[in-house]
């Protein structure tokens, strides 16, 4: 029988996964709940401004993230960020502090205290640990001290997880962390090491550097729409329920050779109803954080200075806001010329209460934070849009393991069945590309 493929979800996973598939020719149709193609990466327009619904941005850090936006040129224009984006903002004693760049910038800088910046020094030469379920704070705190866990590590966290680093396990939320001090025993001589290893071809080719789109990220979307085919996207699939029958995949009067999931942890029982329980257990259990975006635009910015990536806000400064992005100044044509377009966060797995508030609560939370925090005399935006997450993004705790063991066996019990989405292998844009490739891959071979 010739390959038939159902791939679920046409969010960002879904659709690149499905790109490749096209590329060889294979024969798949793309099922998605709503009637919006893209996932969470939703740009729209108003008033004179360009923002974004979901995530604002992505990391060129892996060379699939190179090769599909190579293919895909001829349709999205890539935009890198620009230069000041190389400034990230740490709020601490009611001021914002940059992030150290360098030796004497390191020295210098009030985030850290004294003693901690003396214990780096002896970095290189602390024991590898061996707990593979270690937390991030325990890590950090274990090879750099309290003072880099709480204003470097914490709030980095926040922007990255909306979560807490004594809850995610570096090994699963940030493997090249975990496996910088398993391979070379050390943060430090492991940077060190790999600045002097020889590069190949592809790896030079990752720059790091922070990109979105020309018009927004919704030009991904478009871009990736336009190479599958509309024709082979299905909207409004709101009962999707697949049975399993030797060996075969049914959809009511449709048979499917290989089905892709690409959702969310709960909605896997739902399409997939023919796994156990018992099976799912601990792939269900995975915790998500809950998070809102507001989108604020001033049409006349008469704050203070702009000129960053943006802020992050520790958990100890006691705030409200996660953090704050610059996005009028990260990339062309998001606000009017003398304005500003700014990102805020709140919520995630620390704060929960604060993503249940209604709109007027929640303007009011955020206007006191960001009129402190950015010089501004009175809270008049010309644009204020909030966007409610209830599974913004999945938490990499000490659960992982198992989760990816069940992944496993789940695969192995009904072959033809691939699970992906942030369930498992990273949270970021670049993440989801990788992992798409990596599926696609596995269908075609």
């Amino acid at each position: 029988m010739d390959k038939k493929i159902a791939v679920i979800g046409a969010g960002i996973t879904g659709l690149v996964t499905a790109h490749y598939l096209k590329k060889k020719g294979l024969d798949f149709t793309i099922f998605e709940r709503t009637n919006h193609i893209g996932g969470v990466i939703r740009t729209d327009e108003e008033n004179g401004f360009l923002f974004e619904r979901g995530p604002n941005s992505g990391v060129i850090s892996n060379i699939e993230v190179v090769n599909l936006f190579e293919e895909l040129k001829k349709d999205c224009e890539l935009e890198i960020a620009d230069q000041t984006s190389k400034k990230r903002l740490i709020w601490k004693g009611n001021k914002w502090h940059a992030i150290p760049g360098g030796m004497i910038s390191a020295i210098k800088t009030p985030l850290f205290t004294f003693n901690d910046k003396i214990r780096v020094l002896a970095e290189p030469f602390r024991k590898k640990g061996t707990n593979q379920n270690e937390s991030l704070a325990s890590l950090v705190k274990r090879r750099l001290g309290k003072s880099f866990l709480t204003y470097a590590i914490d709030p980095f966290i926040s922007g990255i997880y909306a979560g807490d680093p004594e809850y995610l396990v570096t090994k699963y939320a940030l493997p090249k962390l975990y496996n910088l001090e398993q391979t070379y025993g050390s943060f430090i001589k492991g940077a060190i090491k790999k600045k002097k290893e020889t590069k190949t071809e592809d790896e030079k080719k990752i720059s790091k550097q922070i990109f979105s789109f020309k018009g927004g990220l919704k030009e991904l979307i478009n871009a990736l729409v336009k190479n599958i085919g509309k024709e082979n996207i299905k909207t409004k699939c709101t009962d999707v329920k697949f049975d399993y029958r030797d060996g075969r995949f049914f959809l009511k009067n449709e048979i499917f050779t290989d089905v892709i999931s690409t959702v969310n942890a709960p909605n896997i029982k739902t399409i997939l109803p023919f796994i156990s329980d018992n099976d799912l257990e601990n792939i269900l259990n995975l915790k998500y954080a809950k998070v809102v975006g507001a989108s604020i635009g001033f049409k006349n910015w008469t704050g203070g200075n702009l000129k960053a990536f943006g802020g992050l806000v520790p958990m100890k400064e006691k705030k409200n806001i996660l953090g704050v992005l610059y996005l009028s100044t990260l990339f062309s044509g998001r606000a009017p010329e003398l304005g500003a377009l700014l990102t805020v966060f709140v919520g995630g797995t620390r704060r929960e209460d604060l993503a249940l508030l209604k709109e007027t609560e929640l303007k009011e939370v955020i206007a006191k934070d960001i009129q402190e925090m950015l010089g501004l005399e009175t809270f008049n935006p010309d644009l204020f849009k909030l966007s409610y997450y209830e599974q913004a993004i999945a938490q990499y705790g000490e659960s992982s393991g198992k989760r990816i063991e069940a992944i496993h066996n789940i695969e192995k019990k009904f072959p033809g069945l691939l699970v992906g989405g942030s369930v498992v292998g990273g949270v970021g844009i670049a993440d989801r590309i990788k992992q798409s490739f990596e599926i696609s891959k596995r269908v075609i071979q």
